[in-house]
């Protein structure tokens, strides 16, 4: 079968959210069939590191889109109908370089990641076409209205709500759609009731992110995410505000290490304060993680999966989150991590984790059973491979193993 696979972040090399998932659909697909990939960067140092995916497909179309010409799309898009965020991922030098390879090329499946992408093959007829929403990005751009000051908070408004209208068009349009969680399926559910579509959750790599025989540093806890992402800026603001004092009223050697790339200059800041640790970008996440007691993931607004939270417990290093993180992944919350709602909450559960290394341990081992058995990206594709068949085949509702996404 030939897939040509459409993507908003070229997919590699897999180290962010939002090209984990594409890329291990595309080498499980490349197994069996010739995938031919066709996506976007911004960097002539992307370019480069993006020629290795060579490596797990038959092709790839890649086309390079400057700051400026993506500012200039979304402004442009800012009076209309179309969202923003499709006009910063347009390219028409690659949505010509699609329709030459679907004209000269005969595809038996077209499968598009992310919506904001989806309009490069709108109305192409006679070709299986699948979208993975994977997160349903205007519930976050809405989310982001209801926190940002004004004027910003209306323009992440109105951009929610039109990508809203255009994510219920597009799942009517395409034969099968998907998304990462159960919750997010269902908030597709209530924009297109009846739409033909079903879920596969993010899997994580077990063997790479795995626990070691190191001691770890029994006062430092982390947080990891890309800190140029405004939830993760957001909720490491709040958290060295209000959970870190409680903290340090106990453990007054406490250590806080955050971890990710590109922090914005307030961030940066939050090294100036007594035992926080700013890293930016790091080769590796996994000594990080390794060595702390415990990963932290406070965050107020979170779409999908966390693959923060997924490689932390995969490596035997409990997690203590928000609701909002935790109902990304297929865990029991007071089994496999620890759930809080307030800064006091967050405090006691950190403390007690630190303070009692048996409970620490019974965490760290259920975490990691856990990420085996229901997050591998194995049983995630067996999932996915029999969503495929029933778009190719035009049968209809989800399809999903509750035996394994319970």
């Amino acid at each position: 079968m030939k897939v040509l696979f459409i993507c908003h972040r070229f997919p590699f090399p897999p180290k962010r959210g939002g090209k984990i998932r594409p890329f291990n659909v595309i080498r499980h697909l490349q197994q069996r069939h010739e995938v031919t990939v066709a996506s976007i960067v911004r960097t002539p140092e992307e370019a480069r590191e993006g020629a290795g995916l060579a490596a797990h497909c038959s092709g790839f179309l890649m086309e390079r889109i400057s700051p400026v010409a993506a500012l200039w799309r979304m402004l442009r898009a800012l009076p209309t109908r179309v969202p923003s965020s499709m006009g910063f991922f347009h390219s028409p030098r690659l949505a010509r370089r699609i329709e030459r390879e679907l004209a000269g090329s005969r595809y038996d499946l077209i499968f598009v990641h992310c919506s904001s992408v989806a309009h490069y093959v709108a109305g192409v007829p006679g070709i299986p076409r699948l979208l993975d929403f994977g997160d349903m990005d205007s519930q976050k751009w809405l989310a982001y209205g209801k926190t940002k000051p004004l004027p910003l908070s209306l323009g992440y408004g109105l951009e929610g709500w039109k990508l809203q209208r255009e994510e219920a068009e597009l799942a009517r349009e395409f034969d099968s759609c998907t998304c990462t969680t159960r919750a997010e399926l269902q908030t597709l559910e209530s924009l297109v009731p009846g739409v033909r579509a079903g879920w596969f959750p993010n899997g994580v790599d077990t063997e790479r992110f795995r626990p070691d025989d190191a001691a770890y540093e029994p006062h430092t806890i982390s947080f990891l995410g890309r800190m140029d992402y405004f939830p993760n800026q957001q909720c490491m603001f709040e958290f060295c505000r209000s959970t870190l004092p409680l903290l340090r009223e106990r453990l007054p050697g406490i250590r806080l290490q955050i971890v990710g790339a590109s922090p914005s200059r307030r961030v940066r800041r939050l090294g100036r304060l007594t035992g926080v640790t700013v890293t930016g970008s790091v080769p590796e996440v996994q000594p990080f993680v390794r060595r702390s007691a415990l990963t932290v993931a406070p965050l107020a607004i979170a779409r999908g999966t966390q693959n923060k939270i997924l490689e932390s417990l995969a490596m035997g290093v409990p997690v203590v989150c928000s609701e909002a993180a935790a109902g990304g992944v297929n865990v029991v919350p007071g089994e496999h991590l620890l759930v809080c709602r307030s800064p006091r909450d967050y405090a006691e559960a950190i403390l007690r984790l630190l303070e009692r290394p048996d409970e620490r341990r019974r965490f760290a081992v259920a975490g990691r059973e856990r990420m085996v058995s229901h997050h591998s990206w194995e049983s995630s594709m067996r999932l996915l491979d029999r969503i495929i068949d029933d778009c190719l085949s035009g049968r209809r509702g989800p399809a999903v193993d509750e035996r394994v996404c319970r």
